[in-house]
């Protein structure tokens, strides 16, 4: 039995949905003709490898959907031509994403690359911060003299503002509301500090590049305009978004690509933004589609591999069903097949997976998503399921973000792409759906 427990371990870790894949990481599947043949190193890679310009791009997905990874995959095709990538997933230690602004990316990513661009002069930012010292001293970010401290310790003070901006509530509105009225400032010390930066890049690098992961996850906060903070951060403040010196990719909320300013930021960011699907396990027509499914089995296939080179994923579950109903519970969604698949194991006393393990692991999540959902909201699932379409409304955006909708692409006979939406497969056992589906039909 204590092997039995050991082994079990380690599968269940070995499906662990929260650590993104690393570039070149032999678990990474490449999952683009089932996900509309989208790739981020065309998509985005391209424009910042092609451009004489700097660029700000867009990267958009449901999350979980695997953003990070592809990233990744990005920071290395960059890192490979000549460009010096700073990436950062901001809501790890820089901004709160249930209330995050503007000032708190500006703060985020003068952090980063202060840290990162070891070798440029950081005069201009410490001269920056050291004007704003005595304001920034008394909201007790710290006890003693500015110049008294250290270049090293002048340098921590951003990451401290951005400590105190991510966990302390009482202290973020202060904050910024002494430096809102600098950024024009701060953005101009910070470019200072790039192009001082360029020049000292090490060896076979050129142009410097900012990855801002993880502002997808930045929640929907209605202001008394009737617009959300999404509309401030992303419209708003956009022309400051894009004033650094550098090329810069952000994650962007996929509600906000669907909403009524996508023309917005198509037009002010000079493209669309590019958006990740889930990987198409079933099509539009309710029908499972097999090339989906084993898309998503080589991603568990590769999982497994981890543990036991010979190990065959079918072999887990005891009943090939399972495995099938597995992959279609998922709706192609990658966490949300890990932690499925980790929540049947954690049921399970020895392998292989049966129904009743698999069935507790599927009820679970069907009943996270029966919590997630609104009264209000039933009827608006229905309809999708039943027309495949979205309507431009923040109900239907709200259920996008909350990754109750999903979105899938592909290319048809005529080599257009081809994008529809569907319910998430676990709300289609939930009672109240189904009755407002009765309802419509």
């Amino acid at each position: 039995m204590a092997g039995d427990f050991k082994f079990l371990r380690q599968i269940y870790n070995s499906f662990d949905p929260f650590q993104p894949l690393p570039a070149d990481d032999p678990a990474y599947v490449d999952c683009r003709e089932v996900r509309g043949d989208g790739d981020i190193l065309v998509e985005v890679g391209r424009d910042i490898l092609y451009s004489e310009r700097m660029t700000t791009q867009l990267y958009a997905g449901h999350r979980g959907a695997g953003k990070s990874t592809e990233l990744f995959r990005l920071q290395k095709y960059l890192d490979e031509r000549g460009f010096f990538v700073v990436y950062f997933a901001a809501d790890e230690q820089d901004i709160e994403p249930e209330d995050a602004q503007y000032t708190d990316i500006l703060l985020a990513c003068t952090r980063h690359l202060l840290e990162a661009l070891k070798g440029a002069n950081p005069a201009p930012l410490l001269n920056w911060l050291k004007s704003r010292w005595q304001d920034l001293k008394d909201l007790a970010l710290a006890e003693v003299s500015f110049d008294k401290l250290s270049v090293d310790l002048q340098i921590a003070q951003f990451a401290k503002i951005t400590a105190n901006l991510r966990t302390e509530p009482t202290q973020r509105h202060k904050i910024r509301q002494l430096i809102n009225p600098h950024t024009v400032t701060l953005i101009e010390a910070l470019n200072e500090f790039i192009k001082d930066g360029k020049k000292k890049l090490p060896e076979g690098y050129e142009q410097v590049v900012v990855i801002a992961d993880n502002l997808d996850r930045i929640v929907p906060v209605p202001q008394e305009d009737g617009r959300t903070n999404h509309d401030q951060i992303f419209i708003d403040r956009s022309e400051q978004l894009k004033a650094l010196d550098c090329h810069i990719v952000y994650t962007v909320p996929i509600s906000m690509v669907y909403s009524n300013r996508a023309t917005d930021l198509r037009d002010t960011y000079g493209a669309d933004a590019q958006v990740l699907p889930m990987i198409m396990v079933q099509t539009p027509d309710n029908q499972p589609f097999q090339r989906g499914i084993d898309k998503i089995t080589e991603v568990l296939q590769k999982r497994i591999k981890r543990v036991k080179d010979e190990m065959s994923i079918v072999d887990m579950f005891q009943e090939q069903e399972g495995l099938q109903q597995l992959c279609l519970m998922s709706g192609g969604h990658v966490r949300n097949l890990l932690l499925l698949m980790k929540e049947a194991v954690k049921y399970t006393d020895t392998l292989p997976i049966g129904n009743k393990a698999l069935q507790r692991s599927i009820s679970e999540a069907r009943n996270t998503y029966r919590n997630t959902v609104y009264a209000n909201e039933w009827e608006a699932l229905a309809k999708v399921y039943q027309t495949k379409q979205i309507e431009n409304d923040d109900l239907y955006r709200n259920l996008l973000f909350q990754r109750c909708i999903l979105e899938y692409r592909y290319i048809n006979e005529q080599e257009e792409i081809q994008c529809w939406y569907d319910i998430h497969p676990l709300i289609k056992g939930i009672k109240e759906f189904q009755n407002a589906y009765a309802a419509i039909k």
